[in-house]
């Protein structure tokens, strides 16, 4: 089962790193949510997403959270 793999992977990033893989993979869910309203995301372009994030993080190519939201205006 594919999430099985998932949390393989997640189990072989150092501690130092998980709270980014957090971060990354909890925005990702989110804008999914935006994405979503009315369509499917084909599963391929999740998983390529969800790689993508683990690849910067893993690589440092993050931003400190507080600087995550800089410029996106809430109403």
């Amino acid at each position: 089962m594919l999430i099985d793999k998932i949390i393989q992977e997640l189990q072989n990033i150092p501690e130092d790193k998980l709270a980014e893989i957090y971060d990354i993979v909890h925005s990702f869910r989110l804008d999914l949510d935006r994405e979503l309203s009315d369509e499917e995301t084909p599963t391929e372009i999740v998983i390529e997403g969800i790689h993508q994030g683990i690849r910067e993080a893993l690589s440092g190519q993050t931003l400190p959270l507080s600087e995550m939201w800089e410029g996106i205006d809430a109403e």
